[in-house]
């Protein structure tokens, strides 16, 4: 407990002087506590519970729902003293994170940005728009205990335009509709947040729906180096040669930004899988061998030159593609391969003070936190 102690404090300070936040000071806190304990799950109704048991917080069961949906708590603040907290955010020079969405279905129908949102990994007796929340988060990826972790570091609610158009209860805040905002404006909102605050070069992890000129054009394509990205490709995806260069005299026009047509992904993953060599990765928390095939291409969806990674295995493969040409074929298969952590945390942080909890715990570079981390790495990876 003295641990936490000493890593909630700075986070208390970010509250007001005033009456009520130093009241509410007091709840944030016991509330990091409460999720401490085992029996504790992400419902706020087993949260409350645990403060009037455990901590003897005499609190009213709607003033504390009212507390943790506020949109008045300093979270901006509270982020960024948090990012604080991390020493060593870099991983071979460049911090990665890694961006997915998630929905969180609920049963009330006034609890705020829920819609029916679609889900795409429902099951055939589950309903394919549940009444949800639909939630976009970003993580640090890095090596914990030489195991990767994923840190979450912000989200946003995602609403739909029809909602907000339609002036829906759950789209207000304080009696006032939101602006919509899409989801590649709030994912590239939340990576030059982090990026000017680590003042470090980013490299965003992410699967196909993210990986497309939609969320690159938003980063001003890499803004020279700053923003890279590294996704999965969809296999309709056409790939294109270098342009050739021109040894003779220049013809009138202008000059061509694209070579041949090389193909599909699909159609150069046949192409390609005799040249596959064998690498060996460090892949779901060991060392694996790999087939995969390598090459530097040109997409005209996101007009830059990428490299594209296929990894063969049995009957099926998988392409890979980065705009970071310095990244070897073994980190970006690895890369890739710690983005599915950002999966095992969505669960456990349907909350906001479940992802603080959790980044508190697997700050990189804090040894007290990396020790208190060990078991619950062992418990959830």
């Amino acid at each position: 407990m003295f641990i936490l102690r000493d890593l909630v404090t700075p986070l208390q300070q970010e509250f007001s002087s005033t009456k009520q936040g130093q009241k509410r000071k007091i709840w944030f806190a016991y509330t990091l506590l409460a999720v401490v304990v085992p029996f504790t799950s992400s419902i706020t109704s087993n949260l409350l519970r645990a403060l009037q048991t455990l901590f003897g917080l005499d609190i009213q069961s709607q003033r504390f729902y009212t507390f943790m949906g506020s949109a008045t708590l300093p979270w901006k603040g509270l982020w960024q003293t948090m990012w604080g907290m991390i020493q060593f955010p870099a991983t071979e020079e460049r911090v990665l994170l890694v961006l997915d969405d998630s929905i969180n279905p609920k049963s009330g129908k006034n609890i705020f940005a829920c819609g029916h949102f679609h889900d795409h990994a429902g099951k055939g007796n589950q309903s394919s728009y549940p009444w949800s929340q639909c939630i976009l988060a970003i993580g640090l990826l890095k090596k914990v205990q030489s195991r990767w972790a994923c840190l979450p570091l912000d989200f946003r609610f995602y609403m739909m335009k029809k909602d907000i158009e339609a002036k829906s209860a759950t789209a207000t805040r304080k009696g006032k509709i939101l602006p919509f905002e899409s989801k590649m404006q709030q994912a590239a909102t939340m990576i030059k947040e982090v990026q000017n605050y680590f003042q470090q070069s980013v490299l965003i992890v992410t699967d196909s729906w993210f990986g497309n000129d939609g969320l690159w054009s938003r980063l001003d394509r890499g803004n020279g180096g700053l923003f890279h990205m590294l996704s999965r490709m969809r296999t309709n995806i056409t790939l294109y040669d270098f342009a050739p260069t021109s040894t003779g005299k220049r013809k009138a026009g202008r000059p061509r930004k694209y070579g041949n047509r090389l193909g599909s992904v699909d159609d150069c993953a046949t192409k390609y899988k005799e040249k596959a060599q064998t690498y060996t990765v460090f892949l779901y928390g060991k060392k694996r061998e790999v087939q995969a095939y390598s090459q530097t291409v040109m997409l005209q969806t996101m007009r830059c030159p990428v490299r594209v990674v296929w990894c063969y295995r049995k009957t099926r493969y998988v392409a890979l593609m980065t705009t970071d040409l310095t990244l070897s074929v073994e980190q970006i298969i690895e890369y890739y391969g710690a983005r599915w952590k950002i999966d095992i945390f969505q669960p456990y942080c349907l909350h906001k003070f479940q992802a603080f909890f959790f980044n508190l715990l697997f700050s990189p570079g804090n040894d007290k936190s990396t020790a208190l981390a060990v078991p619950y790495i062992q418990a959830i990876a």
